[in-house]
């Protein structure tokens, strides 16, 4: 059976992004103007970056067990650019990592537990489904990748 280690996590989140659009997750009305993080000078240039970011929390769900919004926080996080000063590290925006983990909650794809939110069987099932068919489409465009 394919999971999602099987597959590279960039061709992963594109498809699973383009389903959790088909599935109507909900999108605040902000995302077209807001920053990622502090340490972001503008905002996304992709204007699907909403679902982009969805599935890319589900899937760091997926892969890191329950995280809290903390640790996601910081994996979005970057390099402050300070002037003169050296460079900082600063967490990502809270509120679009909150919001994400509540849309999702509301598809019933995150489940919220006392460790921080977990992945539900239903969520899990459509990341093995979604790295069934990327495995499938990459295999027939690159053969050499079939390792995964």
């Amino acid at each position: 059976m394919t999971t999602v280690y099987d597959v590279p996590p960039t061709k992963l989140i594109e498809k699973l992004a383009e389903k959790l659009k088909e599935m109507n997750i909900e999108e605040p009305s902000w995302t077209a103007f807001v920053k990622t993080g502090a340490h972001k000078e503008r905002q996304p240039d992709n204007d699907d970056w909403w679902y982009i970011r969805c599935a890319s929390v589900l899937r760091k769900i997926y892969t890191n067990g329950p995280v809290g919004v903390e640790k996601l926080r910081s994996a979005y996080g970057g390099k402050k650019n300070r002037g003169h000063k050296p460079e900082k590290f600063v967490k990502g925006s809270g509120n679009v990592v909150r919001t994400a983990l509540q849309a999702l909650e509301k598809l019933e794809l995150v489940k919220r537990t006392r460790e921080g939110r977990a992945i539900t069987a239903k969520g899990q099932s459509l990341l093995n489904n979604t790295a069934k068919e990327v495995k499938d489409e990459i295999i027939g465009e690159i053969p050499a990748l079939s390792k995964y």
